[in-house]
């Protein structure tokens, strides 16, 4: 009788004990896990199972799996500094409330008018941004909203809108929103040579031609996109194809007949077929 107390006794030490389970798995071969005892199993006469019914093997202990295989995901889903990672809103790159105001020359508020469907239409479905005219203040102002994903997306829309209003076609100035590397470079022909009088006029009429003759063919060679604005001269394009266009446009104004600058465009054109 004092056998079976004995055995008792460290049955029911056995039972009790807590059970640990481990988050992280151990790189060490796992040491066989001891399950309770079930209500139900069968049991001697005097109310207690033999040592080999105790035991159980963690192999034949299917209940045991789940709970490790669950507290493992989770481990894994954490980081290792022990914080949860960052949803899609919080790593977005976009300023919340983001504001471009551009303003718009009264001689291009008629093609403004004119074009509007198709200028606010790409801003919209394009960089998914809000905008408004604004005819008090003569501007179109751009924001960022809650589709808006790019967060240089405002800036692009703003450059598009001005490259409208320095004069450049909208399909022309599309080609901001859907290119990276193209830029604006304007600049006075009085920047280049101080002229006035005739001679500024003859001189922008050397870069025009006869019926805009030499600015197209400016613009051919050059891959680029010109517009004269009494002496403001705009060029829309890669840095450089601006740069071969403001060499021909600079040679025009300081003097140099058109069939010279069309021979070197004839040249640079040469060359970037080659290249390409």
């Amino acid at each position: 009788m004092a056998h079976k107390s004995h055995r008792q006794k460290a049955l029911q030490a056995q039972l009790e004990a807590p059970r640990e389970i481990s988050v992280v798995k151990p790189k060490t071969k796992k040491a066989p896990v001891t399950a309770p005892v079930e209500a139900d199993m069968d049991v001697d006469g005097d109310g207690f199972s033999d040592d080999n019914e105790v035991l159980i093997n963690q192999q034949a202990g299917p209940s045991s799996v789940p709970a490790a295989t669950s507290m493992e995901v989770d481990g894994a889903a954490a980081s290792s500094s022990g914080f949860a990672p960052l949803s899609a809103a919080q790593t977005s790159t976009t300023l919340k409330g983001e504001f471009r105001r551009v303003p718009i020359p009264p001689h291009r508020m008629t093609p403004l008018k004119r074009e509007w469907v198709n200028i606010y239409t790409p801003l919209v479905e394009m960089l998914g941004l809000q905008v408004r005219m604004n005819v008090k203040r003569r501007a179109v102002e751009i924001k960022s909203s809650g589709h808006t994903v790019d967060s240089g997306a405002v800036q692009k829309g703003a450059d598009f809108v001005k490259a409208f209003a320095l004069g450049f076609e909208v399909n022309d100035a599309l080609a901001l929103l859907r290119l990276d590397d193209l830029y604006i470079d304007s600049f006075e022909v009085k920047d280049v040579k101080t002229l006035h009088g005739d001679h500024l006029s003859r001189a922008i009429g050397r870069i025009a031609g006869e019926g805009g003759k030499v600015k197209f063919s400016i613009e051919n060679a050059s891959r680029t996109r010109i517009v004269l604005a009494e002496t403001q001269i705009h060029i829309l394009g890669s840095v450089q194809n601006i740069k071969i266009a403001r060499d021909a446009v600079v040679s025009l104004i300081l003097g140099s007949p058109p069939g010279k600058v069309y021979a070197h465009l004839k040249t640079v054109g040469a060359r970037m077929k080659q290249r390409f």
